[in-house]
Formats: C-alpha cells, structure tokens, sequence
C-alpha cells in the first residue's frame, strides 16, 4: 500500500489518506480542481471515506474549494 500523508480515527476506526509529497492548498485553482474531479467519486458503504475526508481537508463546496472550509488533519 502507497505511503499516506493524513490519518484519522472516527468511531474506532483508523483511515489513512492523501498521498505523500503532494500539499493541499484551498482556495486555489490547484483546489477547485481536485473538488472538481473528486465530485464525482461514489460515496462509500462504510463511512468516513478517504474521499470524504479529502474534500474536507480541501474545504469542497460542491466543485469549488473554499479556504475557510478547509479541515486540518493530523500527519500519518
């Protein structure tokens, strides 16, 4: 498995995401992007999902990327 560059733990659960050597930036274009491409990824059975978890840490709204939005997470 890819090294990751986020981690967190909800409900007993650990869930590891984002990849390593990549930086998040909201608000950006670089950000509207990514919320852009990962809109259209399936919602998961058994959340939190890495997506979910990425859009927050990218603060999507919808398909754009809102800095104020954005969520820290803690280094994997």
């Amino acid at each position: 498995m890819a090294e990751k560059k986020f981690k967190t733990t909800t409900g007993g659960k650990t869930v590891k995401f984002g990849a390593k050597g990549y930086s998040i930036a909201p608000g950006t274009p670089k950000g509207d992007n990514y919320c852009a491409r990962s809109s259209g990824i399936k919602k998961c059975a058994k959340p939190p999902c890495p997506n979910d978890l990425s859009r927050q840490a990218w603060g999507c709204v919808g398909k754009k990327s809102v800095k104020s939005k954005a969520k820290k997470f803690g280094r994997a």
